[in-house]
């Protein structure tokens, strides 16, 4: 039997790092991304998605590397790994401080990419259109 491994993910815009990072955790086992709620999303980064929590989870589900989304909070808790039955839990280098019981591999981070940068570019272009 395959390894239960969890992804702990917003993905309010979907870009490479997230595949990448997606593609890595599926090597190691069946991948279960642990999506941010949108009403967790709004209380922990102060913004609604871009795309309604629905939607993000029916992306994140075509793609060939996700076995099942779960939601979550925004903070992933010892419980909630141990309620999933999760074997190792992935994340991305920012958040390498967090220590838990479960199994834990940190991967770099993707250079030069995030959904933040998107929306800060984005949003500058869409001004300088006005």
């Amino acid at each position: 039997m395959k390894k239960k491994i969890l992804v702990d993910m917003s993905t309010t815009i979907l870009h490479h790092g997230h595949i990448r990072l997606l593609k890595k955790a599926s090597k190691l086992g069946d991948v279960y991304v642990a999506l941010t709620t949108d009403k967790e999303v709004k209380g922990y980064k102060n913004y609604f998605p871009e795309i309604k929590y629905i939607f993000r989870k029916e992306i994140l589900e075509s793609i060939r590397y996700v076995k099942k989304v779960i939601p979550s909070k925004a903070i992933i808790s010892e419980k909630f790994l141990k309620k999933n039955k999760i074997d190792i839990f992935v994340r991305g280098s920012d958040y390498k401080k967090e220590k838990f019981k479960t199994k834990t591999i940190i991967f770099s981070r993707t250079k030069n990419i995030s959904s933040s940068l998107i929306r800060k570019k984005s949003s500058k272009i869409y001004k300088q259109k006005k």
